[in-house]
């Protein structure tokens, strides 16, 4: 997205004439029938960021969505969540008039409409708002129904009289919609036990070549953002996945890999302690020593008597 122009969609009424619609029945909640959005080539020169909450379920869109240098095609019916203040992009594709036509649902939530709630607050804890768009939340055709029937409850409600109890209704739909997409996700992490163990084996490639480089002493530790750019996931996806498979987060991986390191030049080397320290990248061999007996029960130096 570098050199895209980037235009700013700050409420809903601003989305529904992006995108050639009516206005908004109400003007901090919408759910979006996908097939009446419209796409204007001129739309697809640009970026957009957006000050709301959006939780998507498409289905047979031709195009490719792009959420900062990530991209995802949508082959099969999958949601996708945004926070408010991320850039989002599509390239669209004319429709393919033998396949079938693109369809779902978005729902739009502005900030202001959870204001004063318990989910402003804990909102922030649904990483999946974070996580790129190549893990998109996949759905069963029976999850699909469950998702779509919240939605539908969600609409006939702002759709009705609004009265005091109106937005505790809907925060609480909200919330289900949540709560099941936090299970949907668990199970698909299950199922996707082989991708996250192909991630594993490129983190340890990239943990490797950059230990292997020797420039730590100029650079320092590698960071998780780091890893997270060199892997193209976001470092909420990253530490999930691998906490998820190994029961470590990605600063613990690298963490092992830096005494596993250690270790090999303690035992190998006339190094001393300080000088491996400053070659792994610490700025003070006492905050090395520390690490190093925290993660093995005992100093560096005892653990280089141990092959005298």
């Amino acid at each position: 997205m570098k050199n895209q122009t980037i235009q700013t969609v700050s409420t809903i009424s601003d989305f529904h004439k992006f995108r050639g619609l009516k206005p908004p029945e109400h003007p901090l909640i919408s759910l979006v029938d996908y097939k009446l959005v419209k796409h204007f080539p001129e739309h697809d020169k640009i970026g957009w960021l957006q000050k709301y909450y959006s939780i998507s379920l498409k289905k047979d869109v031709p195009g490719k969505f792009r959420y900062g240098q990530m991209e995802y095609d949508f082959d099969g019916g999958l949601m996708s969540f945004f926070a408010p203040n991320q850039i989002l992009s599509i390239e669209y594709v004319a429709p393919d008039r033998t396949k079938r036509a693109p369809s779902g649902w978005i729902l739009l939530i502005h900030p202001d409409f959870l204001w004063n709630t318990q989910l402003a607050k804990n909102i922030k804890q649904y990483d999946f708002f974070n996580y790129a768009l190549t893990e998109a939340l996949f759905l069963s055709e029976k999850e699909e129904k469950t998702v779509e029937g919240i939605l539908k409850n969600i609409q006939q409600e702002y759709q009705s009289n609004i009265d005091k109890f109106s937005q505790d209704i809907i925060v609480s739909q909200v919330e289900l919609l949540l709560n099941y997409a936090k299970r949907f996700y668990e199970r698909q992490f299950i199922t996707r036990k082989i991708n996250n163990h192909a991630l594993l084996g490129q983190l340890e490639e990239v943990l490797e070549q950059y230990f292997e480089q020797g420039n730590m002493a100029d650079f320092g530790l590698p960071s998780v953002q780091f890893v997270a750019d060199s892997l193209n996931v976001t470092p909420n996806y990253l530490s999930s996945s691998l906490k998820n498979i190994s029961g470590l987060n990605t600063q613990q991986h690298i963490h092992e890999k830096l005494i596993e390191k250690a270790k090999e030049k303690l035992s190998t080397t006339q190094l001393t302690v300080s000088e491996i320290a400053y070659e792994l990248g610490f700025e003070h061999p006492q905050s090395f020593s520390k690490l190093f007996k925290a993660k093995t029960n005992q100093s560096p130096l005892k653990f280089r008597e141990s092959f005298s």
